[in-house]
């Protein structure tokens, strides 16, 4: 009785001191760097470093989560590109709907254009969801899709893709044709190594892949990323 009593107290103190004990994710999900312990994750939206230009809600650590079976065939592709001395670095993952419902806000406010110049140059923010660059339901939120790209296994520098991660124009469509020899290469390998392995891309972003046969393709989660 009294180890139950001290145990306790020791819970509270812990609460009162701010450790929160760790949130059981969903079955099927996992936080992938228990699956990939040297991926490079850099979530942009636990950034101010995206087209809103602030951290977006829902992201609440730089933690990557996917489900179990996408993090595993990722895992055969870190492994294929660091026999090339190369490895893959991780922009988004598993994105929970009030993320979504964030973009949803801000799009809504034409007047919110911090990073126009960066992101969107050439598109109105009006059309960015006719144009296909937001969505108001992500495939992200089922968990079996992620943007990525490739980096130098020695320097961590990425690959030149012809355009930034998160670029919302016809530079970031995997077709486009004004690039140079080593921008095409550089793509194609990503490709070419992604598809490999079971995903499929997007063709208007070079970055994103989404998992074939994904485990949960109706089910759209909205836990948050802790």
């Amino acid at each position: 009785m009294a180890y139950k009593t001290l145990l306790f107290l020791a819970c509270i103190a812990l609460l009162t001191l701010g450790f929160q004990p760790k949130k059981e994710l969903p079955e099927g999900f996992v936080y992938v760097k228990s699956i990939i312990p040297d991926l490079d994750v850099e979530l942009r939206y636990f950034t101010t470093n995206n087209f809103v230009g602030d951290t977006i809600d829902g992201y609440n650590a730089n933690r990557l989560i996917l489900t179990k079976a996408t993090a595993e065939k990722l895992k055969l592709v870190q492994n294929e590109l660091q026999e090339q001395n190369l490895c893959l670095k991780v922009y988004d993952g598993y994105r929970p709907q009030p993320a979504v419902n964030h973009f949803i806000r801000w799009a809504k406010d034409l007047n919110d254009t911090i990073n126009k110049q960066q992101f969107y140059p050439n598109v109105l923010k009006k059309d960015l969801f006719n144009s296909g660059y937001i969505a108001s339901r992500s495939g992200h939120s089922r968990g079996s899709t992620i943007d990525l790209t490739i980096i130098d296994g020695q320097t961590g520098e990425p690959l030149d893709m012809g355009s930034p991660y998160d670029f919302f124009g016809k530079s970031s469509w995997i077709a486009h044709e004004d690039l140079t020899e080593q921008q095409v290469k550089n793509r194609q390998l990503l490709q070419t190594v992604m598809q490999k392995h079971n995903f499929r891309n997007y063709a208007k972003e070079w970055w994103h892949f989404t998992l074939r046969w994904e485990p949960f393709p109706k089910t759209y989660f909205d836990f948050e990323i802790e």
